[in-house]
Order: C-alpha cells, then sequence, then structure tokens
C-alpha cells in the first residue's frame, strides 16, 4: 500500500504539448516587431537625427557616431531615412486596411444578405478582382492617378478589398443560418439590427487575421511601387524608394541596401505573425 501510494504521490505531472506555445510565441514576435516599427515610425514625428534633405555628410560613409546607419551617395543621412520610410509604411499599412475593410465587409455583408441574384453579380466582380493580379492593378491605377502615396493606397486597397469581401460574403452567410439569428428575427429585430449585433462581432476576429495579412501584403506592394518609381514621388522617403536608390552604390556602400530590406522583411514578418497569433490563439485545434 506505502509503494503504490509513493508512486503516485512521484508520478511526474503531464507537460502540455510543445505545439500550444506556438501561438504564443508567434503572437509575441510578430507585436514586437510591428511595434518596433511603429515606435520608430511615432518617434520620426517628433525628432530624427539630421534633416531629410541635409546633404552636409561624407557619401557613402557606413555606419559611424555621427550617422548611425551611414550615409548614401549625396551624403544625407540614412537613419533619418529609414524613420521617415518606417512612417511611410506605417502610413501605409494602415490607410490600405481601412480602405480595403470599407469597400471589402460591405460588399461581403450585402452580398450575404441580399437577394440571389444581387449575391451571384456582387461574387463575380469579386472573383475577378481576386483573378487580376493586385500589383499589376496598382500599377495602371497609378499611371492614371500619377505616383502618390494616396494613389498607392487606394489601388492595394482596391485590390485587397476583394479578398476582405470573400472572407465577409462566407463568414457573415454562415452566421445568418444560425438559430439565435433565426430567433432575432422572429422577435421583430430588423436587418440592420441583426447585422449590428450579431453578425459583425461575430465575424470581427476572422476579418482582423485577414486585415493583418493584408498590411504585410501592402507594404511589401508599396515598397516595389517605389522601387519600380511609381509610388510617393521625391522627397518623401519609403524603403523601396531606398533600394532603388542604393542599387547602384551596393558594391561600395551595401549598408545602404540591408537596412531598407531588414526593414521591409521585419514589418512584414511581423505582420504576418501577428496574424497567425491571433488565429491560432482562437482555434486551439491549429495549435495542435
Amino acid at each position: 500500500m506505502t509503494t503504490e501510494l509513493s508512486t503516485v504521490d512521484h508520478e511526474p505531472a503531464a507537460t502540455p504539448p510543445a505545439g500550444r506555445t506556438r501561438p504564443g510565441r508567434s503572437l509575441t514576435v510578430g507585436a514586437a516587431l510591428v511595434g518596433l516599427v511603429v515606435v520608430v515610425a511615432v518617434v520620426s514625428l517628433a525628432w530624427t537625427p539630421y534633416g531629410l534633405t541635409d546633404g552636409s555628410g561624407p557619401r557613402l560613409s557606413g555606419p559611424s557616431g555621427e550617422h548611425w546607419a551611414g550615409t548614401d551617395r549625396l551624403g544625407r543621412d540614412l537613419m533619418t531615412q529609414l524613420m521617415l520610410g518606417a512612417r511611410a509604411a506605417v502610413v501605409v499599412a494602415v490607410s490600405t486596411t481601412v480602405v480595403a475593410a470599407a469597400i471589402g465587409v460591405t460588399v461581403g455583408v450585402l452580398a450575404a444578405s441580399a437577394t440571389r441574384w444581387l449575391d451571384t453579380a456582387l461574387h463575380t466582380v469579386v472573383d475577378l478582382l481576386i483573378a487580376f493580379p493586385t500589383l499589376l492593378l496598382a500599377m495602371l491605377i497609378v499611371t492614371v492617378r500619377g505616383a502618390s502615396t494616396a494613389s498607392v493606397v487606394a489601388a492595394i486597397g482596391i485590390g485587397g478589398s476583394a479578398i476582405i469581401a470573400r472572407v465577409t460574403r462566407v463568414n457573415a452567410a454562415r452566421v445568418l443560418r444560425e438559430d439565435y439569428v433565426t430567433a432575432a428575427r422572429a422577435a421583430g429585430t430588423g436587418t440592420l439590427g441583426i447585422l449590428l449585433r450579431h453578425v459583425l462581432p461575430n465575424i470581427a476576429p476572422t476579418l482582423l487575421v485577414q486585415l493583418m495579412l493584408l498590411a504585410g501584403s501592402a507594404v511589401l506592394a508599396e515598397a516595389s511601387l517605389s522601387y519600380l518609381g511609381l509610388g510617393a514621388p521625391p522627397p518623401a522617403p519609403t524603403w523601396g524608394r531606398m533600394l532603388r536608390e542604393a542599387q547602384s552604390t551596393i558594391a561600395t556602400s551595401p549598408t545602404s541596401a540591408i537596412f531598407p530590406g531588414l526593414g521591409i522583411a521585419a514589418f512584414v514578418l511581423g505582420l504576418n505573425l501577428l496574424g497567425d497569433g491571433i488565429r491560432e490563439r482562437r482555434d486551439p485545434e491549429l495549435a495542435r
């Protein structure tokens, strides 16, 4: 009897599966990377090491005490450009998700709650937008409207709204078939009340994940457009333009290309990890 009790008392406690800690790690790392870029962007509103057009530094110098990230071919401070580029990336990410959410959620909810012929028509338009490459659509819109931050945001937001519309339509249609929605209708709740009280709160977490992933794609698309010369016009600094300007001097000053590339990679990776972490936190099956 004593032996049995001793065995039970000293039996090692079961440890949770390793997979269950992954959502927390993804969420933590993603939030840290995104938070770092956002903090740099906020600081740039009040302070930068040098003026944007200050070319008093030595040309193509490496990192030093005076210029923490070095200088470019015109003697301008790279750290200043990196900080202002972080601000531009945050503005593009936030503005694009707002545009995509405004269009996509409206179209998706309308398609889910409308008649069959309107649902079919909206679904066809969404499929056409999804089939058309977002970057190519952005290039066409920017070419017509002219290169500017507003044109880039509008182009990427319209392209990304198709995915948000599809996700909204599928999830809203599922919620509208639930018994509590039927009970709400029987109690006299109107369509608008059902959408605001039941549909949108239930699909919001799924939409948040999609918007995080869209923000990462928007940052990458904006950098691509800026690299091609279709982004915000000079002297507005962006990480994509910094890569373009560093292309001809990368052999003599590799840091002028490494730092903006790391900025793009860190921000995009952080947004994707943040979205994955939120998704896995809400779905324990994914963690397993």
